[in-house]
């Protein structure tokens, strides 16, 4: 059964984001929360916790993963963004929205859209979140834990254990979250393309 984890929203205690983040390194998947909802996290490198998310969520081999990053200057290491894309980027960040773009040789893969070769880039506005990469020093890989035939992500606690605590290491409370997952904008071409709307508004873009 999944450990559960209590980090305090406002301020995270270091030795409880430490412990966290030993999960992760050490080839845990956690259940964490966002500014949107719950997601699912692992090593940006670790074949074993990908899989597992995959079982867990039944994604197809299309299927855009995310990479959550700290800050800009981490997403430019890991996509090619073009001059515009980059303004547009700066001006939603950090908050609920995530990115497709062109992946760099940085990213794994097993992670990219095959056909596309692109990759999902976010920056949270979560005190817990930038802690945690603040600790790691690189993105955390990531999905919005939605499970299969359900619309909204799960985000009680106690339902996250009962679902899915036997397939997973570790759940992170950290007081309440949102319902929705984040609004997805393709920038992998020369336009801009919502792909899903969630929580970020995108009342400017159309």
């Amino acid at each position: 059964m999944a450990r559960l984890l209590e980090i305090h929203p406002s301020n995270p205690q270091p030795r409880l984001v430490a412990e966290a983040v030993a999960t992760i390194r050490k080839g845990g998947l956690i259940a964490y929360p966002t500014d949107s909802s719950f997601a699912l996290g692992c090593h940006i490198g670790n074949k074993g916790a990908l899989d597992r998310i995959r079982r867990i969520r039944q994604t197809d081999k299309n299927h855009n993963f995310t990479l959550v990053c700290s800050d800009l200057s981490v997403i430019s290491q890991f996509a090619r963004v073009e001059n515009w894309s980059y303004r547009l980027i700066r001006s939603l960040t950090p908050g609920p929205y995530t990115f497709i773009l062109p992946a760099t040789r940085e990213v794994p893969k097993r992670l990219q859209n095959p056909k596309r070769r692109t990759i999902g880039l976010r920056v949270p506005d979560h005190k817990i979140v930038h802690a945690m990469l603040e600790s790691m020093g690189e993105p955390i890989m990531s999905s919005t834990l939605t499970l299969p035939g359900d619309e909204l992500p799960l985000t009680d606690i106690h339902e996250i254990e009962e679902k899915i605590g036997n397939d997973i290491d570790m759940i992170i409370e950290g007081g309440a979250t949102g319902i929705r997952p984040t609004t997805v904008i393709d920038l992998s071409g020369e336009s801009i393309e919502i792909l899903r709307v969630g929580l970020g508004d995108v009342s400017s873009l159309v």
